[in-house]
């Protein structure tokens, strides 16, 4: 196969010397070009065609969001961002994912060997996994949705995901009313943009959504989100339940691991559980999916058309571990349903 090729943006020549370092080493891709602003970056996308593009925020002239806006619109292409970790620079990431981009990496805090090695490592992983990533998913069809369901202290909704969750969870949160179960979800995100994440979530839906604190009950109407790097679980508490994190090692080389939450709602909530697996790569939430499913909770995965990335789905629905494959725009009112079909008398345990 050809080589990925990849064009680097960044204001600073420091950075894109090191991402250059870091492409040119890989045997399945090459860095065919550096621009230290938008406007030179314009005339080597036409020059180059190259297959992904990492993209900086904070750059003279014109900024990366208003970059990647017009770029989206004009010649949608695979980008990776990459952000400073501080709140202003977590808020324009969300709104890069929002504008299109696939995926951000922090720039590195500490130059340290082993702190460059592993953010070389996953600067690679992001640009192999945009290239190969689905850029427009069919928009979701909208739908009224059940807004009278019957919710028990022991419901709950858990949600996973990854590459291109930010999107897809915005889109299955936003029409949930206020009367639907405790949410808890794991979205892989590094620490300093969850906080954002869930703010920026808060202002758009019906529900409350929020970064989640140890220690703290999980309510209807209510989505907690898990730390960056934090593993979050849930243990029963007065007929309902209460979140737990930890500083655990990752699992699937990921903290917080999609699998820890997933195996915890398994353990406490079992039949009064429903759970999606959504967008990303790899398989972190396939086996705690199937966990979910044998214990009698609703399981359900997010469609290959409306993936971003059809990784984490591929591997769940492989193992049997989803009731049903759901098209993204569906995906909230399944999950409604399902506590709807559960208040049933004739509902058995395994569904």
């Amino acid at each position: 196969m050809s080589p990925i090729r990849v064009l680097a943006v960044d204001d600073s020549a420091l950075m894109r010397n090191m991402l250059s370092a870091v492409v040119n080493q890989q045997p399945d891709m090459e860095m065919v070009g550096t621009a230290p602003d938008a406007f030179i970056a314009r005339e080597l996308i036409k020059q180059l065609n190259p297959d992904v593009l990492t993209l900086d925020i904070d750059m003279p002239r014109m900024d990366g969001l208003e970059f990647l806006s017009r770029l989206m619109r004009l010649r949608p292409m695979p980008v990776v961002m990459i952000s400073s970790l501080t709140t202003r620079g977590s808020a324009a990431t969300l709104r890069a994912l929002e504008h299109g981009a696939v995926d951000f990496v922090p720039k590195p805090e500490h130059r340290e060997e082993d702190n460059i090695a592993r953010w070389s490592q996953l600067v690679i992983e992001k640009i192999r996994i945009a290239a190969r990533a689905r850029l427009t998913p069919p928009a979701p069809t909208a739908r009224p949705l059940l807004a009278g369901i019957r919710v028990r202290q022991q419901s709950i909704i858990a949600i996973g995901s990854s590459t291109g969750g930010t999107e897809a969870l915005r889109q299955v949160l936003m029409p949930l009313p206020v009367s639907t179960p405790g949410i808890v979800i794991a979205q892989h995100m590094p620490a300093g943009f969850t906080y954002s994440f869930a703010q920026r979530l808060d202002s758009l839906c019906q529900i409350a959504v929020r970064e989640a604190q140890d220690g703290e009950p999980v309510l209807p109407g209510t989505a907690l989100i898990a730390p960056g790097d934090r593993h979050m679980e849930i243990i029963g508490q007065d007929n309902g339940y209460r979140i737990r994190l930890s500083d655990a090692p990752a699992v699937n080389r990921h903290r917080p691991s999609v699998d820890v939450l997933f195996d915890s709602v398994a353990r406490q909530a079992s039949r009064h559980a429903s759970a999606a697996i959504l967008t990303g790569m790899g398989g972190d939430g396939a086996r705690g999916l199937l966990h979910l499913r044998q214990t009698g909770a609703f399981t359900l995965a997010q469609s290959e058309a409306t993936c971003v990335v059809f990784g984490m789905p591929r591997e769940a629905i492989a193992l049997g571990a989803a009731k049903k494959v759901v098209d993204l725009g569906d995906i909230s009112q399944c999950l409604l349903d399902s506590f709807a079909y559960k208040s049933s008398p004739k509902t058995d345990s395994r569904r």
